[in-house]
């Protein structure tokens, strides 16, 4: 034991007597300096215990429900660097990924030049659910990772700024509308009160839980992970730029980028006018404006317009197209856009806007559309036009990575992009910006990354809009079959011919499902009511599975449940459906 070392509790302020209520490590382990070894619980805080340097765990001196005070032994360490040249196996990430040119035949390496502050196997840019999923994946399969952040929590844009803070505020939201809608049938709550403030504690309070858990099992896997903005310097190398403008260099044999997207601006809106929101300043809930205009008709701008609407703001949406939802079957908008003309107090479609004038009193906006006014004012305004890829804001070019104008990264089904071992997921790799997407397309990085045989090969990604109703699709929709030239046969069933549905207060739903002609299977699903969102998950394993009709219809779903629509639907198609009358053809 004469080469080990004796980590000990370091200084802890005034704590005597603390509980360990986790042990990270064991015998045996590997450890890197600021690795977290303990974790130690007072009356008022939790705190980790790092290594104070690099090595190999020889003995535990402690275990979890021991109290511990400054200078009591936690292990014995064996330091690393006491040994002499390397085996091949043992050479940095950096430097192994040039020595195996069957593993690496990118047309873009370089050996990386100078000094680096860290080497790992793998380097994900971006914590978002995709570079997450990825980073815990790759070291799940072993590889020494690190995850790179630019925010001071994980998660990305999904879990801070925008899925997950958004769903809790339509939750709000959703509570206020079926109060008032339960007033007509006897049971009244009274006019809502809204506290900005309480309500913004609480969806931040859902935040901090997932991305607590988040940076928990970066620990668990001993991901390292790195606070600040990631930029290609080298084929194998990134420079990272922290909080505090320091800069520190990585090597890496494998790169996946996971770096996502940024919300569209529109030129005419005022430059630096806190009053003129994307999707993350709205989602801070700085107040409830008297009059919101929100710019698009997508899912972002619906879902906050539904969100904004029912908090108490007078809220108009514009769209320049001809529908909401571009590109989403007609007969499922159909129910929502119902339902938002009576909870919004104005609807613009086929309009635009031409121009924005500031001024203390508002914000004055002109349009050009025919059911439009010609100008407005409004408190504030969310522009929702969409997400650019930010492909152009890492360096890619400096590893030889191809980005096109758009800023998206082509890869190929293993998600590599030209250069073989570095990889780009999620919102910068392709359509559609969805975060179920890129987690698949991050694992799928991370096991070819790791020399596993992967592919992404999906035959379908379900999309959801999480409004009230929510709309979900899935597969091939009506209008893709159409411009196709395919030849399909449709099964489709009415919520208000649903038992639970009506229980619930809502009998303008649809449920429909789509069959390819000549070989019987399903091939794409949407509905829309209460909790589409959960049901279209069935839909999409079908699709994988290649069920047809009668597959789903003999499939038995429980009753009363919103789930039956969907084998109501198949039923439909397969000719054996009793709860509506189908005339044979």
């Amino acid at each position: 034991m004469s080469d080990t070392v004796e980590i000990k509790v370091p200084d802890i302020g005034d704590f005597e007597g603390v509980e360990i209520i986790e042990v990270l490590v064991k015998a045996g382990d590997t450890v890197e300096a600021e690795d977290p070894l303990i974790t130690l619980e007072s009356d008022k805080a939790t705190m980790e215990v790092p290594a104070p340097e690099g090595g190999t765990v020889r003995e535990m001196k402690v275990k979890e429900g021991d109290k511990v005070s400054e200078g009591d032994p936690i292990l014995l360490l064996e330091p690393a660097g006491r040994t002499a040249e390397p085996a091949a196996a043992d050479k940095p990430a950096a430097t192994r990924a040039q020595d195996d040119t069957a593993r690496q035949p990118a047309p873009a390496q370089s050996q990386p030049g100078g000094s680096a502050d860290y080497d790992c196997d793998v380097i994900v840019l971006g914590s978002g659910p995709g570079g997450y999923s990825a980073a815990f994946r790759a070291a799940d399969l072993g590889q020494k990772v690190v995850l790179v952040e630019r925010y001071e929590s994980l998660g990305g844009v999904c879990l801070n700024v925008g899925c997950i803070p958004s769903k809790a505020l339509l939750h709000a939201a959703k509570v206020i509308d079926d109060a008032a809608f339960m007033a007509d049938h006897g049971v009244e709550f009274g006019a809502p009160k809204v506290s900005v403030g309480p309500l913004r504690e609480w969806k931040q309070s859902v935040v901090k839980k997932l991305t607590g858990g988040i940076a928990g099992l970066a620990k668990r896997r001993k991901v390292r992970v790195v606070q600040g903005t990631g930029a290609f310097t080298g084929a194998h190398q990134m420079q990272i730029t922290g909080p505090d403008g320091q800069a520190q260099t990585i090597t890496f044999a494998n790169a996946i980028i996971a770096a996502g997207s940024q919300a569209m601006k529109l030129p005419m809106m005022p430059a630096d006018d806190e009053r003129v929101m994307d999707s993350t300043s709205a989602l801070e809930l700085a107040e409830i404006p008297k009059r919101l205009l929100v710019v698009g008709g997508g899912i972002i701008g619906l879902e906050m317009a539904n969100v904004y609407a029912s908090l108490g703001a007078k809220t108009d949406v514009v769209e320049m197209l001809p529908s909401l939802l571009n590109g989403v079957d007609s007969d499922i908008v159909k129910p929502l856009q119902k339902r938002m003309q009576q909870r919004l107090d104005n609807i613009y479609l086929k309009t635009k806007v031409t121009d924005v004038k500031a001024a203390k009193k508002g914000l004055t906006v002109s349009f050009d559309g025919e059911k439009a006014p010609k100008t407005a004012t409004y408190d504030r305004i969310l522009v929702a036009v969409g997400r650019k890829p930010n492909g152009n804001n890492i360096g890619a070019e400096q590893a030889g990575v191809t980005v096109e104008q758009s800023g998206f990264i082509a890869t190929d089904k293993q998600m590599r992009t030209n250069v073989a071992h570095i990889f780009a997921i999620g919102d910068i790799a392709r359509q559609p910006l969805l975060a179920h997407k890129a987690v698949h397309e991050g694992k799928v990085a991370a096991e070819v990354a790791a020399g596993e045989k992967s592919a992404f090969d999906a035959r379908c990604i379900p999309s959801v809009v999480y409004t009230d109703p929510e709309v979900a699709w899935t597969g091939v929709t009506e209008n893709d079959a159409k411009e196709q030239g395919i030849d399909y046969d449709k099964g489709s069933f009415p919520w208000a011919a649903n038992g639970r549905s009506l229980g619930m207060g809502y009998d303008q739903g649809l449920t429909k499902l789509l069959f390819d002609k000549q070989s019987g299977r399903v091939i794409g699903g949407a509905a829309v009511g209460p909790n589409a969102g959960d049901l279209i998950a069935e839909v999409s394993l079908a699709i994988e599975m290649g069920c047809d009709a009668h597959d789903i219809g003999l499939t038995i779903h429980p009753h009363p449940t919103l789930s039956e629509t969907i084998g109501m639907s198949a039923e439909a198609v397969a000719g054996t459906l009793t709860d509506l009358y189908v005339p044979k053809k």
